[in-house]
């Protein structure tokens, strides 16, 4: 294998892993944040327990995302230093503002939060927490607006004596109109994980306390709450992916025509596009063979109208001298030359299936979430079968493997642009880097990353298992020279 495909194959893999990290830590310190208000302001005992059980796997959740997502950064110098000199200047201030600003935030208050049981006011002690979430917030914000430029390049200019793309506007990067769309959905996604990863937890701990003779039977009515907050989160949460992802389409249909006529594999241009059930093409991706569609959904997915016009990959191949020829008269001869490529069309049954995956898995989320809380209304409890360990067990799953799969369709249904219109892939791999480096650190990085998996998988059933702890009152601790020590 050449280093370029090497060097993919590594940032997707580390990409991919930290990525599984960042939704729960962002759903759930939302939830924690709520847990921890509502036991301020009702005094109930099992929103404390809930707060402190709930804060353990948040906490598990935060280290290892944050020691992955370590890991993903440093491979912009490792293995693709030509991209990181083209185009640094733009894509390193979002990056460090989010290392600078919303990762030290989240480190900080988490801190207070962890050790300020009984040390800080109870109302400030639960506002560090919401500030944890602000932080994720803002980290997320930061680095999509990073990935946005990627896929729709603005505040710039191209310097021709340095070769460097250089920031001009810094309010238009963060501004981006992918950012704007961008944002709310990978958030509302991440609320969706959030919940569910409580629902299932809750659907659990539930059904074992509801067993005969179950020695943490008085608990019952706490994992009740909590499966319902969650299955609540998740349901609302999936409204919002729902319709930001809407709007989504419509815009990634403006500035990448080429992604959404692959999300679709839709050859030739049509009006009144129809949304395709089943389609069957050519081993290469190139032409379609059958194909079963739902008429005009497309169309009004990719631009509002149910009678619109989806430009179709053919189409849109045609036009690759013109696109280079423009590039050359915007940037010059030197940016024209990064940008040569034979076929500027995405691997079309890998950008297929993982946009059906991504909407797939969402959807079952959504019914899965609407259909626990019809079975649970008013004083119901669920049957205690294995079905639903199982749907304990699918509860978190299935949201966060559909937002690995929209990751995985957003990078990839963007080549073979690294910078789209600017960058091609193949010309942003770092030059010095042999295949057997990249290799061995590849070989290195994925062996870690298997033992870590082990220890958070591990670890975050073992506190599981152990359920939430009896209630204490939290005791203020008035000696100003008390050690430290850890919350649970």
């Amino acid at each position: 294998m050449e280093p370029v495909d090497l060097a993919r194959w590594q940032f997707a893999i580390t990409t991919v892993y930290h990525f599984l990290f960042v939704p729960v830590t962002i759903g759930l310190s939302f939830v924690v944040a709520v847990t921890h208000v509502a036991w301020v302001r009702t005094r109930k005992e099992e929103w404390l327990r809930l707060t402190k059980f709930l804060g353990k796997l948040f906490t598990i959740n935060f280290a290892l995302g944050l020691v992955t997502g370590i890991v993903q950064e440093f491979q912009f110098g490792m293995n693709w230093s030509d991209y990181s000199r083209f185009v640094g200047d733009v894509f390193g201030a979002p990056l460090a503002l989010e290392a600078l600003l919303a990762f030290f935030v989240e480190s900080t208050f988490l801190g207070l939060w962890i050790f300020g049981w009984g040390r800080i006011p109870e109302k400030l002690h639960a506002a560090t927490m919401w500030v944890v979430h602000v932080g994720t917030l803002l980290s997320a914000y930061f680095i999509l607006a990073a990935n946005s430029f990627m896929q729709n390049p603005v505040g710039f200019r191209y310097d021709p004596e340095n070769g460097r793309a250089e920031m001009t506007d810094f309010v238009a990067i963060l501004t981006n109109k992918v950012q704007l769309v961008a944002f709310p959905h990978v958030i509302t996604s991440a609320y969706m994980v959030g919940g569910a990863t409580v629902m299932g937890v809750g659907i659990w701990l539930w059904r074992r306390a509801a067993a005969p003779r179950a020695a943490d039977a008085a608990d019952v009515p706490m994992y009740r709450r909590a499966t319902r907050l969650g299955a609540v989160m998740t349901l609302v949460a999936s409204l919002g992916v729902v319709v930001s992802g809407d709007v989504q389409g419509k815009i990634m249909t403006e500035v990448q025509p080429m992604k959404m006529a692959a999300a679709e594999a839709l050859y030739e241009t049509e009006a009144g596009a129809g949304f395709s059930i089943l389609t069957i093409g050519s081993l290469d991706g190139t032409e379609e063979h059958l194909a079963i569609k739902v008429p005009k959904v497309l169309a009004f997915m990719a631009t509002g109208n149910p009678n619109g016009t989806v430009e179709g990959i053919n189409e849109i191949k045609a036009r690759n001298a013109e696109l280079v020829a423009s590039i050359e008269r915007t940037y010059g001869p030197d940016v024209a030359a990064i940008t040569t490529d034979a076929d500027y069309t995405p691997n079309v049954p890998l950008a297929y299936w993982t946009f059906r995956l991504m909407m797939g898995l969402g959807f079952a989320s959504m019914a899965l979430s609407a259909f626990l809380l019809w079975v649970t209304r008013g004083t119901r409890r669920p049957p205690v079968s294995r079905w639903w360990v199982w749907a304990g067990v699918a509860a978190p799953l299935l949201p966060i493997f559909g937002n690995s799969f929209g990751w995985i369709f957003t990078e990839t249904g963007r080549q073979p642009w690294l910078v789209n219109g600017l960058m091609t892939t193949s010309f942003g791999v770092s030059p010095s880097v042999s295949a057997t480096e990249i290799w061995i650190s590849m070989s290195v990085y994925t062996l870690l990353y298997a033992v870590l998996a082990v220890v958070e998988v591990r670890l975050f059933l073992r506190y599981v298992a152990h359920g939430a702890e009896p209630f204490h009152e939290p005791e203020q601790v008035r000696e100003a020279d008390a050690p430290l020590q850890f919350s649970y």
